[in-house]
């Protein structure tokens, strides 16, 4: 085997490592000819990858109708509500992810809308991931079609450096389940992510460390985690568009501008990310329910007190840095009968707004006048968290959203559960108590 400090060619078809001659570019793998080959003078020694699979939903639901293989396929809701995956094909039109119903069919009228099978994805992802544990037990989920990697180590394992390992993963994707990924290869998270985006579909791109900076400095500030529209908007009003302007400020000037964030956009705008792969965890659920003291009849009540309960979930979601995609209903009636109703969502969330929003019909479905003496609310099919910020299948701005309960974590977190309540939680305690009828 080749030591990887000379392996700075791979051929993508026959796996074939070389030294690329330092007097140009190779155009063709020396070994079988093929054209698709990867040169990088360090592609010998980085470790850190991200696998995103490509239009996923999508791909899935072209695999299994290959009549839909050259329509523009969008997947998603009713009228209002919103993108969950477009096709590449359907993207030439201008339809992405997180646009409104009606404006996706407006520029691609002829678009064939399917409604999310999440189960069908949830099999296939975690098909996905099986392979990626098959590689290494350092898999860290983002969300159901894309994952970090760390494959540090393993070349005596797999005889052969991470960079053919997961050429080798990308092309066992493709050919035993019918969807395509593009890979990441970097020295940590941050740029292993950006690198997976730069050349979709079925991209392998690499960003060394030598070229880090340069690299960044070219990109926009949208490129860095936590950056979404607010943020890009005050950063613009400062004349920082791009990362490299971010580089040209220090760390003390940044944190004072934006708090932590600024220390965040610091580190990142420089390539610094010293997070580790962390492996899936083992919680299954994340849950709170109450019982009360008098059994209740009283809808609005109920209501309230699930809304206090999303706040209760959504907050250890958030700090567990989980993402759930079943939302779970419990109720107990005044006969001790347990009723539970359970919602697959369209998207992994941990919004409180999004709980309750979800829960509520089922609470009203389930309520009818009937006396109750619990109620419980919860998450599960679990994910950790990922790094950006879309718009929910409800249509709402959900980073508008995912900023105001920020803030409201962090004040309670600072000065207590009672230092902030919504008005719902306000006018819950200022209703009396409805005794059970005897």
């Amino acid at each position: 085997m080749i030591e990887s400090d000379a392996i700075t060619g791979l051929c993508r078809i026959c796996y074939a490592t070389f030294p690329a001659p330092p007097g140009g570019p190779i155009r063709a793998c020396p070994s079988c000819g093929e054209i698709r080959i990867i040169t990088h003078t360090e592609l010998g020694n980085l470790s850190i990858a991200h696998l995103d699979c490509d239009a996923f939903y999508a791909a899935v639901e072209k695999r299994d109708d290959p009549s839909l293989v050259d329509r523009p396929v969008i997947i998603g809701g009713g009228v209002r509500g919103v993108v969950a995956t477009a096709c590449y094909v359907a993207r030439t039109y201008g339809v992405k992810s997180a646009m409104p119903m009606f404006k996706a069919l407006k520029a691609c009228p002829d678009a064939v809308v399917i409604k999310p099978n999440m189960n069908k994805y949830a099999e296939v992802g975690r098909a996905v991931r099986h392979m990626m544990r098959d590689l290494t037990p350092l898999v860290e989920p983002l969300s159901i079609d894309e994952a970090f990697m760390d494959l540090t180590g393993t070349s005596l394992i797999h005889r052969a450096p991470p960079a053919v390992t997961l050429a080798r993963l990308q092309a066992r994707v493709e050919s035993e389940l019918g969807v395509t990924a593009s890979i990441g290869l970097s020295h940590n998270k941050f740029l292993a992510k950006i690198a997976s985006d730069l050349d979709k579909p079925s991209g392998y791109s690499i960003i060394g460390q030598a070229e880090t900076r340069k690299f960044l400095a070219r990109q926009p500030v949208t490129k860095i985690w936590g950056v979404g529209k607010a943020m890009a908007a005050k950063l613009e009003a400062q004349g920082l568009t791009t990362i490299g302007h971010l580089q040209q400020m220090d760390a003390g000037t940044l944190a004072r501008r934006y708090g932590e964030m600024g220390l965040r956009l610091a580190r990142l705008s420089r390539g610094d990310d010293t997070r580790r792969i962390k492996p899936e965890r083992n919680t299954k659920s994340v849950s709170s329910e109450t019982t009360f003291n008098k059994d209740i009849t009283d809808t609005k009540w109920l209501e309230d007190t699930l809304w206090e309960l999303c706040e209760k979930v959504s907050a250890r979601m958030k700090a567990s840095e989980f993402e759930g995609l079943v939302v779970t209903l419990k109720l107990k009636s005044a006969d001790f009968k347990t009723i539970t109703r359970r919602k697959t969502l369209e998207s992994p969330e941990n919004l409180a707004r999004t709980l309750f929003a979800t829960a509520k019909p089922m609470l009203h479905d389930a309520a009818g006048g009937k006396a109750y003496r619990l109620i419980g609310v919860g998450f599960s099919n679990l994910t950790p968290a990922s790094d950006h910020v879309e718009v929910d299948l409800f249509g709402e701005d959900k980073e508008r959203i995912a900023a105001q309960e920020k803030a409201i974590d962090n004040i309670r977190e600072k000065f207590g559960r009672g230092a902030i309540n919504a008005g719902r939680s306000l006018k819950k305690h200022q209703r009396p108590v409805i005794e059970k009828k005897q």
